[in-house]
């Protein structure tokens, strides 16, 4: 299909499943920009609300009466082929298009795309980032795969030739779009329901940074040694940064009572500008560093990074406080897998707390299955772990992994852990062993966020 299809305001769009963190920022871009868009969700939201009034037709339930009137259907990955409305579009003819190629025509309208990808990290870089540009009123369009208090949801329309978007590598979606700065976070073993080992996923971060054009920038993590392979082939400039090896440094970091962070930029041996995060943890420092990389390719003044920074505390879903209830405090996290789940128990560590609590929440059979050895060692510094079943997403139950196996293994390794098959089991659970001072943490993709709202609600 021919990007001038896509620029015809006349041809009227619609997102199956528009509802999701990224089709309805996708959504909006469209309809601020004087197109006709529709959509359709199994449940509505406090993002389908905020779509209903932009002026967005929104259906909740997938029929095929929710399309007769369209010119293009654009769908997810996580969408079935056996959809009403996806079917009923094929039958008739009706262009359809995936999410991230649809992204990749909306990104050809701007020239300065950043690009945020690796396998942990994304959401919060992006977040950074956005702060940042926003800060410099560069008036940028956002798309980012959480909500953000500064831009009111997760996604912001600018006028600007300035774009900021995730770019997930699952099923190498990320190859649809193009980007003139390119962050690779760091490559890591994941989605292998799809990749076939950790080598087939760094060949697709190379194909990414192939699309970045000479005159654009790749921006990598100097202390992972696959995103150092991948950079060394780069046809475009390249930027590293890490806490001792990079083109960016953090120095002298210390941190205040909550573990968040405050360091000194280096670029090679000169001292850029002091940063304070709001955010705990170390992988936060990498996650600035990332982003400050980023704004000084675009100029950005010192001033308005560290600024921007300071402002952050961070997107929904990543460490995010939920609230108190006799003395205990309340974090969500959206880690899901071994090394996000290292960095959010890490930062816990840094918390004030007594006791540490980890409700997780498994999240896809494949997943839990590929990563199970991993998974066993994630979990070291909770006091208690409370599992929950494996949460399905897309997949279904082939009966070979289940969390019973999973906690076998970690109370093997001497983790006291409680499965349990409900969430009101859990929060029963942790309302009789709770006590002041303690942390309460639901981990996880899924929607064990829902255990502590139990909880602070009883």
């Amino acid at each position: 299909m021919s990007f001038d299809f896509i620029r015809d305001k006349n041809k009227k769009v619609h997102f199956i499943g528009i509802g999701g963190i990224s089709m309805s920022g996708l959504a909006a871009v469209l309809i601020k920009n004087g197109y006709k868009v529709s959509g359709s969700d199994m449940k509505s939201s406090n993002i389908i609300e905020r779509l209903k009034s932009s002026g967005i037709d929104i259906y909740i339930g997938h029929n095929e009466e929710n399309i007769k009137d369209v010119d293009l259907v654009v769908y997810t990955a996580a969408v079935p082929q056996d959809n009403p409305e996806l079917l009923y579009a094929k039958k008739n003819n009706i262009a359809t298009m995936d999410r991230a190629e649809f992204l990749g025509h909306i990104m050809k309208g701007h020239k300065y795309n950043v690009a945020v990808t690796g396998t942990h990290g994304k959401t919060t870089s992006t977040s950074m980032l956005s702060h940042i540009t926003i800060k410099a009123n560069l008036d940028p369009t956002i798309l980012v795969g959480a909500e953000l208090d500064i831009i009111n949801g997760n996604f912001r329309i600018g006028s600007s030739e300035y774009f900021v978007t995730e770019a997930c590598e699952y099923k190498e979606s990320f190859l649809k779009f193009y980007p003139y700065i390119g962050i690779l976070l760091n490559i890591d073993a994941d989605h292998l329901d799809y990749y076939k080992d950790i080598n087939h996923i760094q060949k697709a971060f190379e194909k990414f940074v192939d699309l970045i054009p000479e005159d654009g920038y790749a921006v990598g993590y100097g202390e992972d040694q696959r995103v150092v392979e991948v950079l060394k082939n780069a046809k475009c400039n390249t930027i590293t940064y890490g806490i001792e090896k990079g083109d960016l440094t953090a120095k002298h970091i210390t941190y205040d009572e909550k573990g968040c962070p405050s360091f000194q930029v280096y670029e090679q041996d000169t001292k850029l500008f002091n940063v304070k995060l709001n955010v705990p943890g170390k992988h936060n420092i990498l996650n600035a560093l990332s982003s400050i990389a980023v704004s000084l390719i675009l100029n950005i003044p010192h001033k308005f990074i560290v600024e921007g920074l300071a402002e952050f505390k961070g997107a929904h879903k990543r460490f995010e406080f939920k609230g108190s209830k006799n003395g205990v405090t309340v974090i969500d996290d959206y880690a899901h897998h071994p090394t996000e789940i290292k960095a959010t128990l890490n930062s816990a560590k840094n918390y004030p707390h007594n006791k540490i609590y980890c409700v997780f929440q498994p999240h896809t059979y494949s997943r839990t299955l590929k990563l199970f050895d991993e998974f066993i060692k994630a979990f070291d510094e909770v006091d208690e772990l409370i599992l929950t079943d494996i949460y399905a997403a897309r997949e279904k139950d082939n009966g070979i992994i289940n969390s019973n196996m999973l906690g076998d293994k970690l109370r093997e390794r001497g983790i006291k852990c409680l499965n349990v098959q409900s969430f009101d089991e859990a929060t029963e659970y942790l309302n009789k062993h709770l006590n002041n001072g303690d942390l309460l943490l639901t981990v996880g993709a899924g929607d064990v966020v829902k255990v502590g709202e139990m909880f602070l609600k009883e």
